[in-house]
């Protein structure tokens, strides 16, 4: 079997909005809904879990009703962090046989393709992390405050979906939360496990500001 937790706890601050970011619309339908489709039209068979602040959760039934989107999804609390809003996705996955993909609720663009390689590679080796290279030049500061230059070649900018085998990101997440806790590869690194990158999207944005907002309206039409 197939899941996806979507996390959802967006508060709409870096958005300079009263609207939380994952409830804004893009091409008539909130953010949310978006990203919830490409999962589904992945597969309508895959179970769909979302994480959510017990205070949104009125608000997101209500837009279901206007909007009329009947796409099934099992609510769960999310937490006061990303770790434990996954935690508590998790727990409701009780079959350990399966594959689990974590994924932004407010990364809409996501194409079917990236979704498709990341069960596929999860399902053989346990974990897949889409993961785009860098375009530009960076550079490391150092502690001193000089900096340095790298090879970009040798870093990725990390996307979601995250992919992992049920049983080892179950057990991953049984360890108290820890900050250095990143994103949910970072929780299954910690437990030791090997972290296979697949090729992520450039489309595949995460939507936190209103220049983000802009270009997801540009590209929508």
């Amino acid at each position: 079997m197939e899941y996806v937790i979507i996390v959802a706890g967006g508060s709409g601050s870096r958005m300079r909005s009263d609207i939380p970011k994952q409830f804004l619309e893009v091409r008539g339908l909130p953010i949310l809904m978006h990203t919830i489709r490409r999962f589904y039209e992945y597969s309508q068979h895959i179970q769909i879990v979302l994480a959510l602040p017990v205070e949104q959760i009125a608000t997101w039934e209500n837009l279901r009703e206007k909007y009329a989107f009947t796409i099934d999804a099992k609510i769960v609390t999310g937490g006061k962090t990303r770790f434990q809003s996954v935690k508590n996705g998790l727990q409701v996955i009780n079959d350990v046989e399966g594959v689990v993909a974590i994924h932004d609720g407010v990364r809409p663009f996501v194409p079917i393709n990236v979704i498709q390689r990341s069960f596929q590679v999860a399902k053989e080796n346990g974990s897949a992390v889409a993961a785009v290279s860098l375009k530009d030049s960076i550079r490391q500061v150092l502690s001193d405050g000089t900096t340095q230059s790298v090879n970009r070649a040798d870093f990725r900018l990390i996307q979601t979906p995250q992919t992992f085998q049920t049983s080892l990101i179950k057990k991953a997440f049984e360890v108290p939360e820890s900050e250095l806790f990143t994103d949910d590869a970072s929780v299954a690194e910690a437990a030791g496990h090997r972290i296979l990158l697949i090729e992520g999207d450039y489309r595949n944005i995460k939507i936190t500001t209103p220049e983000d907002l802009e270009w997801a309206q540009y590209v929508s039409n």
